[in-house]
């Protein structure tokens, strides 16, 4: 069976994006101190790479998000594997979510009339590499051709693999997302483009969302979907706007649950005052959003959340919001 973006979306209206691989993986005893972080995980424990790709299908998700966020090759490399031994794990990321999908699809997910979820190639920026806190600003030194040959053969994979969509997710500046939407192009792989922003309009770069939206939205015809990840939820509702502003493709956003990040300690603190995930994930809906997840600190129950959130926008007839 064959997943299917514009199938997801004329049933379902908006897909649900599943949440968090890092949390999930550390409330099951993982050790993600590394730098490999989730991509550790492939290796030694892959039994819980599927079996949190499988709480998220049953949780509600339209869609899955492989973990290779962390897994370049360059990065698996250095910490010891060999090359065909790196390429391996990369691909075995996908082959997980499948694995999990068709363990749920046979389990329930036939019998309950859901649509057959999307498995999405997570392509984190060269940031997340350096493990440095980087990929929240995109301040770092690198020519376009070493972008462009860091993040060439983990794309090729991950589409090889049977992805059916390429997540470069977590983008912090325009540059290094038009170079990797270049090599998804020449790939002939769809994908969507996910920035983290530094405020409601700029990325974490600086550059206006608008722009990137709009500079995107041309001459990129694999380009299926742009959105929002990682990123302070008060933002969204903002962000979206600012989204639509440039483009007519549809967005999807999937912001941290609500807790503030420190990139030196690389620890979450909770903030007091924060709504609840179900009560945004509403106000994503009714700004426009196609897509609605979690990324850091989520888990299921955000993901369960968010389901009940599109339940309630549907049966008030998808109201909007006003500016």
């Amino acid at each position: 069976m064959k997943a299917s973006l514009e199938r997801i979306l004329e049933n379902n209206t908006v897909m649900v994006i599943d949440g968090s691989m890092s949390s999930v993986l550390e409330r099951m005893g993982a050790d993600l101190n590394n730098r490999l972080w989730t991509a550790s995980v492939l290796s030694g424990q892959p039994e819980l790479v599927r079996q949190v790709h499988y709480n998220y299908l049953k949780a509600g998700a339209d869609c899955g998000i492989t973990c290779s966020y962390q897994a370049s090759v360059r990065g698996l490399m250095e910490a010891g594997y060999s090359e065909a031994e790196a390429e391996s794990l990369i691909i075995r990321s996908v082959e997980l979510f499948k694995e999990a999908r068709d363990q749920w699809y046979r389990e329930e997910g036939e019998a309950s009339g859901r649509q057959y979820q999307l498995c999405l190639g997570s392509v984190g920026p060269y940031g997340a590499y350096l493990a440095d806190g980087s990929e929240y600003t995109g301040s770092y030194s690198m020519d376009r051709d070493m972008l462009r040959k860091f993040h060439y053969r983990r794309m090729e994979l991950l589409h090889q693999a049977g992805a059916d969509i390429l997540l470069l997710e977590t983008q912090p500046a325009l540059e290094e997302a038009l170079i990797e939407a270049e090599i998804a192009e020449e790939l002939g792989a769809d994908y969507w483009i996910s920035f983290s922003c530094r405020d409601a309009s700029h990325t974490c770069h600086g550059e206006a969302v608008s722009e990137c939206a709009a500079i995107l939205s041309k001459g990129h015809p694999h380009l299926r979907m742009i959105g929002i990840n990682c990123t302070d939820p008060d933002y969204i509702v903002p962000l979206i706007h600012e989204l639509k502003k440039g483009t007519d493709l549809p967005v999807a956003v999937y912001p941290n649950s609500g807790e503030l990040y420190d990139p030196l300690t690389k620890t979450w603190t909770a903030r007091k005052g924060s709504v609840d995930f179900e009560t945004r994930a509403l106000a994503y809906m009714a700004a426009g959003a196609a897509a609605v997840g979690g990324c850091c600190t989520t888990v299921e129950q955000h993901i369960i959340q968010v389901c009940k959130a599109r339940d309630r926008y549907l049966s008030a007839g998808k109201p909007k919001l006003i500016r």
